[in-house]
This record gives C-alpha cells, structure tokens and sequence, in this order.
C-alpha cells in the first residue's frame, strides 16, 4: 500500500531531507585525493547525530557504515573503509538519515579532483536524468512515466540504465511501496497523487547496463568495468507540481 503523507508529516520529511542535503553539503567539501571513504563515512555520521539525526543505513539488514560509498565501477552499496580516493576518481555517496520519524534520501557522485570528459560527461547526464525523471512527477502521471523519462533521455546520450536496481517510496520507512525502476514503458503502474513521496533515483552506466553483486553481498559494480554514477533526491508530488525535500 502507498502511503500518502499530510501537510505535516511533509514538513517533517522536508526537515530529514534538509539534514541529509546538508550532510552532502559537508562531505563533499572533504572529498579530495588521498582522503579515505571511511574518514568521509565518519564526517557524515558525526554531522548527523550532532544535528539530531540517526543516520538510516547503518545496522539496516546489517549494512555496516552510514553511508554508501560507490567509486568507480561500483554502482550502489559500496563499503566505506580504507579505500584511498585518487586523482580522477569518481564517488558516489548515498546518505539517508531519520529526523522526528522520517527518512531522507539523497545520493550525488562527485569527481574527486580533475576527471576524465567521459566521467564528467557521465555525471552530467545522470544529473539530468534525476531532472527528467522529477519532471515527470506530477499528479495525474502513472508511475511508469518516471522510468520512461530517464530511460529515454539516458540512452538518447548513448548511455545505459540499470535495471536490477530501483528507486522507491519512503517515509517512516526508508523503502517503502512504490518501487520505482529507471526504465519502462509510459502509461503504467498507480497514479501519482498529492502526498506520495518518492525517493528517484538514476543509476547510469558508461558501458553496458548489467551488474554483478560481490561477495561481500553489498557492493555492485558493473559487469564490464565501466564507470557509473548515481543521483537520488527525495521527491513529494503536490498539485503544484514535485517537490524536491533534499534541499539544504
């Protein structure tokens, strides 16, 4: 069942998306070569507790860390740990956190000092992709709408989406219904009504779109080694249209 938050509750998401936008803020300030992701998982945990949060992730199914730390080839859930960043690099940080009951949701891929055209060019279109794909949530919309719209502008670029990975509903819980795939045909699935909440998220591939999970049982990466990014914001649809809620 998709629940439908009020006024109220919305304003309290709005707050946990403003704490973990913030968190981003902070974090991405510390990013540069030779800087370890566990020293940013650090940061972040810090800045969320001192503000009167409880990062989401960590402990949940046994997820080790607070945040996601993906780079490179690693699309989602990778382990924050002694990894050194370098030169190039590219990292996607995922960072939820729980303020007065509610989860937010927000995921960037930042470069790590001067990267390659094809990595920046990649960032890009996964930025705007999330654009498109928050574009399309408005009520009257069929859930579908929203895969389609990043479907379509991603391989219009000559990129690929991920397909065994999708978005969701949030709330009182960071997953809850709708799934929300990057990918599909228009006109499908609930209509979007006024107080969904959904955390949209592109997961964009340089190569092809495939993904292998590692033994460690968390971190994907592309089957064939490519570079991928990955941009998510926590998203409520109004009858004035999306509102992003991972604001600072």
């Amino acid at each position: 069942m998709i629940v439908l938050k009020s006024k109220d509750e919305l304003q309290l998401m709005a707050g946990a998306g403003r704490l973990v936008a913030e968190t981003h803020a902070v974090v991405a300030a510390a990013i540069k070569p030779g800087v370890t992701t566990a020293s940013l998982d650090a940061l972040a945990e810090e800045y969320i507790r001192d503000n009167g949060g409880v990062p989401s992730f960590k402990g949940y199914h046994g997820f080790p860390a607070s945040i996601c730390s993906s780079v490179n080839e690693v699309v989602v859930h990778g382990i924050p740990g002694p990894q050194v960043l370098r030169e190039g690099d590219i990292i996607g940080l995922d960072i939820g956190a729980i303020l007065e009951g509610f989860h937010g949701d927000m995921a960037r891929t930042y470069p790590v000092g001067e990267i390659s055209s094809e990595a920046e060019r990649l960032l890009w279109v996964t930025q705007k992709a999330l654009e498109q794909g928050v574009a399309a949530a408005i009520v009257g919309n069929r859930l579908s709408d929203i895969g389609h719209a990043v479907q379509s502008f991603v391989e219009a670029q000559g990129l690929s989406v991920v397909r065994d990975f999708v978005g969701h509903g949030i709330g009182r819980s960071m997953h809850e219904p709708p799934q929300i795939p990057n990918f599909g045909r228009p006109g499908r699935g609930p209509r979007l009504k006024p107080g969904m909440v959904l955390a949209i998220e592109p997961m964009v591939n340089t190569g092809g779109w495939e993904v292998v999970v590692l033994s460690d049982n968390w971190t994907v990466i592309t089957a064939d080694k490519s570079l991928s990014a990955h941009f998510e914001d926590t998203v409520a649809v109004t009858e004035d249209g999306p509102l992003i809620l991972t604001e600072a």
